[in-house]
């Protein structure tokens, strides 16, 4: 056991680690430690010391904000305080066979790592007392006796991920279990089944184009019906309905405060690395609380070395996600989740730049939500609007979306689709949910609907974050395309069991997830049809007029007609709660706008056949200037 000896007295170390020498050992110990070693001056010890009293925060935690030590001097002091070994985790790496027997995601999630055998006691390594006795139960049940040994966080995290790399990457790619997950879905079945579908249609318009014409345009005059009668409703709600005043923060003392981790999935995203930190850190909120994790994939080398060469705050940490199956946001996050530190757990994209009292916002609202309430969504808005027309209607649209029609989805008690950004989870309701479906492209509106059927709720709150809108045609086609596709195997994955998801969401909660994704993809597709009987005012004879009753055509007018002012009055109604009502003449430009989306989703219909799982990357970074 060379190894041993080179440790300097290992074999001492084992025995007195269990029963450390300063068994009582205090908060305080480890900053009076740094204090005696001259690492830490005495008057800005009694400053942190002052500081972790008055806010209830570990005195580790103020050290590390401060910059009055670093991690692993942190460690050393803090072994020392105990009386235990320090272990050099990349010198001396763990045997598999312990980290096998607690569980990967167990050690990662507790912070603590199963090292070495040392006769019949398991040397454990973690950075703190708390976090070993936290363990405590876990690891005796699975390894009997243990002993502390102390090792800095970040030195656990990567020796564990070193060992069980492939483990944890195919547990990110298969996190939700597969009569959930889309993954299931596609294949030589599906390929057969969408070319068959699509020969009946040509054989059917080639034998029959007449009623085939006719029974589509039924249908998409009913789907236009449906999603005309959501949005008068949602427009009803919010003209109604009583703005919630400002939540009152001043009885949020800082002590009680929950730890908040933040989630940053990033991929190509060095025109923007540097922006994000700046944003994130103008949030309000205490730093020994928040715990923000930027994830990177393996072959993105350039933001690697971006955040590599950046010097990132105590509260910042960096993960790699290994190269899998596949390279998708939501596998990302699964990969990240076992890593979160806090009770709440949020999600921010690159460009994001949210308000900075937002967390605090977030805090007070989970403390006073009903126990059923496991997310809320944020408001996304943008901040640059006046970069071009195609920026003006994506400001016009999301100021509809997130400020009118989504409250009223909320308020009617439909499934909510989440946004992909400024979601905020009760952490223990997302892994009950096994977190994201990776291999679903809108993760955000597939979690909203299967949080709506394990009977939990999403609750809307008044704060903003504001992003870049995409302000170029061919990109902005690429980003719908992604969401649409989503939509359409969000909706294929839940109604393979219609029975089931009737029973989960009732009748009513049914019938919403038909409006909101069923309707909403058919109005897309099928557009083109209901726009060309506006040639019949030019003079254009449509085939389908013969086979409508008397005035039929005035009856399609009029809906269309009401169609259009319905959406205006959404998009009116909203721009009026945001800074951008003196953009609202450009309304009038927005039915130029919408045949982008029936673009979009014939490019999303062509993916499901070969790309399914395909990830379009949105380039942000394109306008920085205008930022709030």
């Amino acid at each position: 056991m060379a190894h041993v000896r080179s440790l300097g007295g290992f074999s001492g170390a084992a025995s007195e680690a269990r029963a450390p020498r300063r068994v009582g050992a205090k908060p305080w110990d480890t900053l009076d430690e740094l204090t005696r070693s001259g690492i830490i001056p005495l008057d800005r010890a009694e400053s942190a010391r002052r500081a972790a009293k008055r806010t209830g925060s570990r005195p580790e935690d103020i050290i590390l904000h401060r910059r009055l030590a670093t991690e692993a001097q942190i460690a050393a002091a803090r072994a020392k305080v105990l009386g235990v070994q320090l272990a050099d985790l990349d010198r001396y790496p763990p045997e598999r066979l312990l980290l096998d027997a607690l569980g990967a995601t167990e050690a990662i999630r507790f912070g603590v790592l199963p090292w070495r055998r040392l006769g019949n006691t398991t040397l454990v390594a973690a950075p703190s007392q708390e976090a070993f006795k936290a363990a405590g139960p876990a690891l005796t049940a699975s390894l009997g006796q243990c002993a502390l040994v102390i090792a800095e966080p970040n030195a656990i995290t990567q020796a564990i991920l070193r060992k069980k790399r492939t483990y944890l990457t195919r547990l990110a790619e298969t996190r939700v279990p597969i009569r959930e997950s889309c993954r299931a879905l596609f294949g030589a079945r599906w390929e057969i089944g969408i070319a068959a579908l699509a020969v009946a249609v040509l054989i059917a318009l080639g034998f029959a184009s007449g009623p085939v014409l006719l029974v589509a345009t039924c249908w998409a005059l009913l789907t236009l019906v449906a999603t005309t009668l959501l949005k008068i409703a949602a427009a009803v709600i919010s003209l109604t309905r009583k703005v919630p005043a400002p939540p009152d923060m001043r009885g949020l003392q800082t002590a009680a405060l929950p730890r908040i981790s933040i989630l940053v999935p990033l991929y190509e995203e060095t025109r923007i690395a540097q922006h994000l930190l700046a944003r994130l850190q103008k949030l309000n909120y205490p730093r020994d609380r928040l715990d923000v994790i930027l994830i990177t994939e393996r072959d993105d080398f350039t933001t690697r070395d971006t955040l590599a060469a950046t010097a990132l705050p105590h509260w910042f940490r960096h993960l790699t996600v290994p190269p899998g199956r596949v390279k998708t946001k939501p596998r990302a996050l699964n990969f990240a989740l076992d890593h979160c530190r806090g009770t709440i757990v949020g999600v921010y994209d690159a460009e994001d730049a949210p308000e900075p009292d937002q967390l605090l916002h977030v805090a007070g609202a989970f403390a006073r939500a009903e126990g059923d309430v496991a997310c809320l969504q944020g408001r996304l808005d943008y901040y640059n609007p006046e970069e071009n027309w195609l920026s003006r209607c994506f400001t016009m649209e999301y100021a509809a979306w997130f400020r009118v029609l989504l409250p009223g989805l909320a308020a009617l008690h439909f499934p909510v689709p989440l946004g992909g950004t400024t979601l905020f989870f009760r952490r223990a309701a997302l892994e009950e949910l096994h977190g994201w479906d990776a291999h679903n492209v809108t993760e955000d509106a597939d979690l909203g609907l299967r949080l709506a059927r394990k009977g939990l709720r999403t609750e809307l709150i008044d704060t903003v974050t504001h992003e870049e809108a995409n302000c170029r045609a061919w990109p902005w086609v690429r980003q719908r395309s992604r969401w649409l596709k989503g939509y359409a195997i969000t909706y294929a994955a839940h109604m393979r069991r219609p029975a089931a998801l009737w029973r989960d969401l009732g009748p009513w909660g049914f019938l919403g997830v038909q409006v909101l994704f069923l309707c909403t993809l058919s109005q897309f597709l099928l557009a083109p049809l209901l726009w060309s009987f506006w040639l019949v005012v030019f003079g254009w004879a449509h085939p389908i007029l013969p086979l409508l009753p008397e005035n039929g055509l005035l009856w399609i007018m009029g809906l269309f007609i009401v169609s259009e002012l319905s959406g205006l009055g959404l998009v009116a109604l909203g721009l009026r709660q945001t800074r951008h009502g003196h953009i609202w003449p450009w309304m009038l430009s927005l039915p130029a706008y919408f045949p982008l989306g029936t673009a979009a989703a014939y490019k999303a219909a062509g993916e499901l056949l070969g790309r399914p799982f395909y990830w379009d990357k949105t380039v942000h970074g394109v306008t920085l200037t205008a930022e709030p």
